[in-house]
């Protein structure tokens, strides 16, 4: 008893190591600092064109919402029809008892959509392109993959025991020096970002799918942010370049232009499907996704496939916001026909300043800085959507062109 309480003694005298806790400070300390620190705002109404932030209404212009469907009414309305027939959640992982006639339909629908032969659903695109190289590719492989690739598809491929080589943003001719290091590999798989989220740039598909052709190389995409929208008919990157029987691997998510839910999928090639529901980790030991959400994410395929009003409002409101952008003298990033407009300001804490001031204005943007940009690279990342009227669009010109010149950016 006496030696228990000694112990007992020496335990609360000592505590906790406070390492652990002291540098977690210090570096908190250092983002603010350096004037990186990113704030979160509570909306406190639905995700629109049109929210409510700390009880003030302003217009939204940093959401991916790019269709303007997160708060449409049909969807919500199917949302709740199935949490009435088929409950809440699903307790499960999809080999157990976590797989519903839904769900199925869900991944029938993704694969129409995308002229695919099959799909696979995920809790996120994030874990669709954590579980996919790994369950595919092993030491004899090459992964082939641009630098400014999403975070996601980085984590993903450091999981894998494939020979990891990188070519420089959308240098095609570093694309076939690095494929040329790779000839003696099984599969080569060159990876890319269809439309890069931070830059507005476009992976050139057409050029890739000839060199993917010329070095026997296999294809993947993540088109999380051109899925619904981009091409003729919202059938993204492959729809706009016209390649799409020539791409393998299709990653895209749920959360964006499609409702703005959560979940991801990957669709391709039956074969590749069918292997990574046997070996895909996220897979196998994550629960399902919820019947609400592939629900509405069904009625979404549906709509999409029946009008294209959303998706040429959206190439609308695009070019507007872009032409008015650069006739002020904005530095405008990105191809034209993309809805992610980064206005480029450079300095961490000027994007981040700029940011405050749009929101103060009733106009809701963030600045955008290193690491989720280069240093030196900061910027203001603009998102339209296809439910923005001209005069929000307008308003927010506008407004940029008064604080810009306040600013001395202009």
């Amino acid at each position: 008893m006496q030696k228990f309480l000694k112990i007992k003694k020496f335990c609360h005298k000592v505590g906790p190591s406070q390492n652990l806790i002291n540098i977690c400070k210090n570096t908190i300390k250092e983002i603010k600092e350096a004037g990186t620190y990113k704030s979160e705002k509570s909306i406190t109404s639905p995700q629109s064109v049109e929210i409510e932030v700390n009880g003030r209404k302003m217009l939204n212009f940093c959401a991916n919402n790019y269709l303007g469907l997160s708060d449409n009414k049909i969807l919500i309305e199917e949302a709740k029809k199935a949490m009435d027939s088929r409950g809440f959640g699903m307790s499960s992982v999809r080999f157990i008892c976590g797989t519903q006639d839904i769900h199925k339909k869900l991944e029938q629908s993704v694969s129409k959509f995308h002229g695919t032969e099959d799909a696979i659903l995920y809790s996120s695109c994030f874990d669709a392109n954590a579980g996919l190289f790994e369950a595919l590719l092993s030491e004899k492989d090459s992964i082939i993959s641009d630098t400014l690739n999403h975070a996601s598809i980085i984590d993903g491929i450091r999981l894998c025991k494939a020979k990891r080589l990188r070519y420089k943003h959308l240098d095609l001719n570093d694309l076939e020096d690095q494929l040329k290091q790779a000839e003696e590999s099984r599969i080569k798989l060159i990876v890319t970002d269809g439309v890069f989220s931070m830059d507005g740039d476009i992976a050139p598909l057409d050029k890739i799918v000839n060199i993917a052709q010329k070095y026997d190389a296999n294809i993947m995409i993540d088109e999380s942010h051109s899925s619904g929208f981009l091409g003729k008919t919202g059938r993204g990157t492959p729809e706009l370049f016209g390649v799409e029987k020539h791409i393998d691997i299709i990653n895209s998510t749920l959360g964006k232009a499609l409702g703005g839910g959560s979940g991801g999928y990957t669709t391709g090639r039956k074969e590749i499907i069918e292997l990574l529901r046997q070996k895909s980790r996220p897979y196998l030991f994550s629960n399902s996704l919820v019947p609400a959400i592939c629900a509405a994410s069904i009625k979404v395929f549906e709509i999409l496939s029946n009008s294209l009003d959303l998706v040429q409002k959206l190439q609308d409101n695009t070019t507007l916001f872009r032409t008015e952008m650069k006739r002020l003298g904005f530095t405008i990033l990105g191809s034209p026909e993309c809805p992610i407009v980064p206005v480029l300001l450079k300095e961490e804490r000027l994007a981040n300043e700029f940011g405050e001031e749009m929101t103060n204005e009733g106009i809701y943007v963030v600045g955008f800085s290193y690491p989720v940009v280069p240093k030196g690279q900061a910027r203001i990342r603009v998102q339209i959507s296809a439910a923005h009227t001209t005069e929000q669009i307008k308003n927010a010109v506008r407004t940029f062109e008064k604080i810009g010149k306040k600013k001395n950016v202009i």
